[in-house]
């Protein structure tokens, strides 16, 4: 076990967790929601850090991040455990396990980013399971990595506490965000959490300048209507704004949810559709092969600016950020 941070010492031994919206209160000898945060003897630990569970290089479009360097290769870590329950969790094994039972492998913030670089990856990605109840690693991986010069990434639902957001926000270059639903009954109901504290978050990153991206998982018959598009999409037109990239992911059965269809392509073409109507840019259709929507057109004169296949990029024509066709500015992390 390790020292933990964020958190505040309660009465008769117990501990207030500081990492997410829950607050978990802790007494002694127990754990917090997430099950990798205990309180032992009034101090809380983390018993993952340094202990990833999963580690590979992947491209970063499997993130998916689509505005960040395209084509780059992402050295990509998880530690078990996560503070929600989502039904249709695709990383149930490590996410929602107890870090007792899942095989780690001990390894520092320093040899995380040593490995990283010898691996040729361009980002260190948090992933897989909740870097939210890691944070203390990442935020010391993401420093690791700084020094030896390979650049951080997050893959999150994002419900950091404001205090652990803002210490993360400057040691990354990258957040994407899975936004479950625009319906705080879906995150009550389907994911065991609430919207607000994600929204918030949403609005917090990008009035810091991080590059942001948003995944929405399109789930047969629980939040695949039009009007739930409509809502999600004004909803980031709004209090993002147009160039904030969307992407509507496939559901496949697994985890609670198996016995749910895989989302139709129809609904997500339809996704795709409504929220072009309310005016965003840069909209996506994930889990599907070879769909004309894993492109990157120019917003103003409709050049395909990249072109992907699955996680793969044929071709990228844009050039020191800009269409290189009509000049318009295409927003992202390119360079």
């Amino acid at each position: 076990m390790t020292d933990a941070r964020f958190y505040l010492p309660g009465e008769g031994g117990s501990v207030r967790c500081g990492l997410c919206f829950r607050k978990c209160h802790i007494e002694p000898g127990y754990r917090g929601h997430c099950r990798i945060r205990k309180n032992d003897g009034g101090k809380l630990k983390t018993l993952a850090y340094g202990n990833p569970g999963a580690i590979h290089l992947d491209p970063i479009e499997k993130k998916p991040l689509f505005h960040v360097r395209p084509g780059s290769p992402a050295y990509s870590i998880a530690v078990p455990g996560c503070n929600l329950n989502c039904k249709f969790c695709q990383n149930w094994q490590i996410a929602q396990a107890d870090p007792d039972d899942v095989r780690t492998k001990a390894m520092t913030p320093e040899a995380i980013a040593r490995s990283a670089v010898s691996s040729g990856a361009r980002f260190i990605a948090y992933t897989y399971s909740e870097p939210v109840v890691w944070s203390e690693y990442v935020l010391d991986c993401a420093e690791a990595g700084r020094q030896a010069g390979i650049e951080s990434v997050v893959i999150s639902n994002g419900t950091w506490s404001r205090e652990v957001l803002d210490e993360l926000i400057p040691r990354v270059r990258a957040i994407k965000v899975d936004l479950k639903s625009i319906e705080p009954s879906y995150y009550r109901e389907v994911c065991d959490g609430e919207l607000a504290p994600v929204l918030d978050n949403l609005i917090h990153i990008k009035s810091k300048g991080c590059w942001l991206e948003i995944v929405n998982l399109v789930v047969t018959s629980l939040n695949d209507s039009q009007a739930h598009f409509k809502k999600l999409a004004a909803w980031i037109m709004k209090e993002l704004g147009p160039d904030v990239p969307l992407h509507f992911t496939r559901f496949h059965p697994m985890y609670r949810l198996k016995d749910l269809p895989p989302t139709p392509v129809g609904s997500l073409d339809l996704a795709w559709k409504t929220a072009k109507e309310i005016g965003l840019h840069y909209i996506y259709v994930g889990n599907v092969p070879d769909h004309p929507a894993q492109n990157t057109e120019c917003p103003s004169c409709h050049t395909r600016l990249i072109e992907r296949i699955g996680f793969q990029v044929k071709s990228n024509s844009i050039r020191e950020g800009t269409c290189v066709t009509c000049g318009t500015r295409i927003p992202g992390v390119w360079i």
